[in-house]
């Protein structure tokens, strides 16, 4: 079984002149429960090299390694699973692919949550469910009465993400989620492992 409780989402730009493994090991050594790589710029031989030190600093932790967007990728190092959204490989091609790995889909309204309903996931990801500048193509914010409905509605665990970091978290309270899912409020804090210490303190 996995645990979403602090879920988090890499982007190698927040981590400035420090390597990706070391602010992602100091988060996790703060609290964070699982780990997505997501690459959105770099080619195949580097994302496949990048999972691969990820994999390796995570395994003495027992932290899933989640791979956003690429079958490929998760299946070339062996990852616990990979994130898809909307417009990625269908729900139905990843599970014959991965077999039992854990598969985590995105849904941007309340359709999507239905449609959710009736797919062998093993968790959906709420998103956004506050405006975020880390991503810029996303759907209308779900907030705070959204996500209760979606997380009421929902047959899987449910994850939120989007624009969730300290001072809103609180704000998630109530809403029966899973966990949440954070990116820049741990990549670009100067103490990853405190930034995910506070925030797991805060989600328990």
């Amino acid at each position: 079984m996995f645990d979403l409780s602090l879920y988090l989402v890499t982007d190698s730009g927040l981590c400035g002149e420090r390597r990706l493994e070391d602010v992602v090991e100091a988060a996790v050594q703060g609290g964070c429960t699982m780990v997505q790589l997501r690459e959105k710029n770099i080619d195949t031989g580097t994302f496949i090299a990048r999972a691969r030190i990820l994999k390796k600093v995570l395994q003495p932790y027992h932290i899933p390694l989640i791979i956003n967007d690429r079958v490929d990728v998760a299946l070339a190092v062996d990852a616990e699973g990979v994130h898809l959204g909307q417009s990625d490989m269908s729900i139905e091609d990843a599970r014959r692919l991965l077999g039992d790995k854990i598969i985590g889909w995105s849904v941007e309204n309340i359709d999507d949550v239905r449609r959710a309903n009736g797919l062998d996931v093993d968790y959906i990801g709420i998103s956004p469910v506050f405006a975020t500048p880390t991503k810029t193509d996303t759907a209308q914010p779900f907030g705070i009465e959204g996500t209760r409905q979606a997380v009421a509605l929902s047959v899987h665990p449910t994850v939120g993400i989007g624009g969730i970091n300290h001072h809103t978290i609180d704000q998630l309270r109530g809403c029966g989620l899973d966990g949440v899912a954070v990116v820049s409020d741990i990549m670009a804090a100067n103490d990853p492992r405190m930034a995910a210490q506070t925030l797991f303190n805060k989600m328990k």
